[in-house]
């Protein structure tokens, strides 16, 4: 009896250890297209990032509505369903960290020198469905 029951036992974790685990451990990739408005000085704007993830390593740009060259992020990193990396803006670091899962990344952002208050900003995927908005079949 000892023995089927340690026989089931290791039946089930083998099963577990092949089937559920790679469920438990997939992150959510952040490669591809995300957008968010927010206020800017002259009324809202929208920001338009564009990632790439490479394993735990996060490269890409943030690009503005009002125009100008895009702005390449640095010290970006992934960790299960952390995200953070900085930008530079203007002279100043902006640190953004935050929680990433398949089409919303929330992001708490703050400069580096205290030239900006902290904020929250969420960023949607592109052609997801927006926030508020009904979804139409």
């Amino acid at each position: 009896m000892r023995k089927l029951l340690g026989l089931c036992a290791g039946v089930v974790l083998a099963f577990v250890v092949t089937h559920a685990a790679p469920i438990v451990l997939a992150a959510t990739d952040a490669t591809g297209t995300w957008t968010t408005q927010m206020q800017g000085p002259n009324g809202d704007m929208t920001l338009t990032f564009h990632f790439k993830q490479d394993a735990d390593k996060l490269t890409g740009t943030v690009q503005t509505s009002m125009g100008g060259d895009p702005v390449e992020i640095s010290n970006g990193k992934i960790d299960g369903d952390k995200i953070s990396f900085d930008t530079s803006f203007n002279g100043m670091t902006i640190n953004h960290v935050g929680t990433i899962n398949a089409d919303e990344i929330k992001l708490n952002v703050k400069s580096d020198g205290g030239q900006m208050p902290p904020m929250e900003m969420t960023l949607k995927r592109a052609g997801s469905e927006k926030a508020g908005s009904e979804k139409k079949e």
